[in-house]
């Protein structure tokens, strides 16, 4: 096939994407499919189809790519355009777009939604299901509504009056975050009102809606859910401090057990309400559900992502393992899933 992996974009979590989208590249291109790498938003002047067709270097792309990392917040304000140029031309030519995206215009249904107008196969959920997963305002509506476990919480939005955690019937110590963040970016652990007053603050500098839930005291659990089908479970681990972005992300700071060391009985609970979850939101091709239990193991599900990290410590890679599934094969494997939505069968064409 020929395959475009889209990174980098705008968001938060570019530099994240970018590894995900790296090792997403380098895996296809050894199951022998013709894989380029693009930056969503800076694109790459002079592409054409012929690209697929040549030895690609995924290294001199990341270093033509990482030239534009300190100037995208200029260029967000000089242009009105998101995609960047040849990106969409190149995609229109493509057999295939997998999604290395994380965060704002990536993993919100925007690009998926354009990608859909153009009729271009992609990875993943479709826009409307990217969508309300990428909104943790919405999804706990979403949940709510489905009879999803979750912990207590509400909703503040920019220049409201603030409440308080007690006013909701939410106690300390609690958690503030953007609605739509990602990779625990922004997240604010709270132990009292000065904290709490803080980190309010603090989360909207990233957003203009946040959210704020009752922390739940227990265990962590993360579930890939492919095909409703749930993956085995990982338990989460910090050595020091909370899940945060970097015990996420700095090699050996938490501990990922995998499959989790709990009974059969907790794993099915755990796994179950990660399926509900991914069913609420209707993501029928892959997402992974972040999972929570307390002493008496209650699960209280936390949110869906709908575009998982592939980066060399992510979580699903951890658990396909488990199963059998080598990186390179998931990444096939997830391209398979994904073009059932199309009715169609991997390397195909699309007329």
């Amino acid at each position: 096939m020929n395959i475009v992996v889209l990174c980098g974009g705008t968001s938060t979590e570019r530099a994240i994407s970018l590894i995900s989208s790296e090792g997403i590249c380098r895996a296809l291109q050894k199951k022998g499919h013709h894989c380029i790498l693009m930056d969503v938003f800076t694109g790459h002047e002079g592409y054409d189809e012929q690209i697929f067709q040549t030895d690609f270097s995924v290294e001199e792309e990341l270093e033509y790519i990482h030239q534009f990392d300190d100037k995208i917040e200029d260029m967000k304000k000089s242009r009105k355009e998101f995609f960047g140029p040849a990106v969409l031309d190149i995609c229109r030519k493509s057999d295939f777009v997998f999604l290395g995206l994380h965060g704002a215009n990536g993993e919100d249904g925007k690009v998926q939604a354009v990608l859909e107008l153009f009729g271009i196969p992609y990875s993943g959920a479709d826009y409307l299901s990217s969508a309300m997963a990428m909104n943790k305002s919405v999804t706990r509506q979403i949940f709510a509504g489905s009879g999803v476990p979750m912990a207590k919480g509400y909703t503040l939005k920019k220049g409201e009056t603030v409440a308080f955690p007690k006013e909701k019937g939410v106690s300390y110590p609690c958690i503030v975050k953007p609605s739509c963040g990602g990779s625990s970016v922004g997240v604010f652990f709270v132990e009292d009102e000065t904290e709490y007053l803080a980190a309010v603050e603090g989360a909207f500098r990233y957003e203009d809606e946040i959210v704020v839930e009752q922390r739940i005291i227990g265990k962590e659990f993360s579930v890939g859910v492919v095909e409703y089908q749930a993956y085995p479970v990982i338990q989460i681990i910090p050595k020091q401090g909370n899940y945060d972005y970097e015990n996420k992300y700095k090699a050996g700071a938490t501990d990922e057990i995998c499959p989790a060391l709990i009974s059969e009985e907790l794993t099915n609970k755990v796994q179950n309400a990660a399926v509900e979850a991914a069913k609420s939101l209707m993501l029928d091709t892959y997402c992974r559900i972040d999972v929570l239990t307390d002493e008496q193991d209650n699960c209280y599900c936390l949110e869906a992502n709908t575009l998982p990290g592939m980066t060399p410590t992510s979580l699903l890679p951890k658990e396909a393992a488990v199963l059998g599934m080598d990186y390179e094969s998931l990444c096939e494997h997830l391209i398979e899933v994904s073009m059932k939505k199309y009715g169609q069968k991997k390397g195909g064409d699309r007329t």
